[in-house]
């Protein structure tokens, strides 16, 4: 089976902090990670070394969903996360590992996301939409400033 990289580049105006828990709280993820278009479920989320997670997506047009899940492989809080991802559908077959880079520069964070294994049948322009758009949406999260 053949499979492609996908790279992305952001500068957030916020703390890496702020960035890091927009991965592993359930809520601000279900929020974010989900592309126009989808709803996100979390099913389970435990985010610690060899800890798993399963969420899916759900077009909100057709109601089809797609779940998938994986196991985080290295998380240095505020820092990196690495973790891996694996579609339950069998015409996606594999496994894709996604590594979060976050580093602290003059105006919040900078940014730096890379897929490794996805699968050929999803066209790399497809994965740069869907992250572009999702990446929108965890700006809005992180950069707000609620002081309640």
């Amino acid at each position: 089976m053949s499979t492609h990289s996908v790279h992305l580049h952001r500068v957030l105006r916020a703390s890496p902090e702020r960035v890091y828990r927009a991965f592993i709280d359930p809520a601000a993820l279900s929020k974010w990670m989900a592309p126009n278009g989808f709803t996100g479920t979390i099913h389970h989320l435990d985010a610690r070394v060899g800890g798993t997670f399963k969420m899916s997506f759900t077009n909100f047009t057709t109601q089809q969903g797609m779940s998938f899940g994986g196991e985080y492989l290295e998380l240095v809080p505020n820092e990196k996360l690495r973790y891996t991802d694996e579609f339950d559908d069998p015409n996606l077959p594999g496994t894709i590992t996604v590594t979060i880079l976050l580093k602290e520069v003059s105006c919040g964070t900078e940014l730096n996301i890379t897929q490794e294994g996805v699968p050929s049948v999803i066209p790399s322009e497809a994965c740069y939409m869907g992250w572009q758009e999702s990446l929108v949406l965890l700006a809005l999260l992180v950069e707000a400033e609620i002081n309640e």
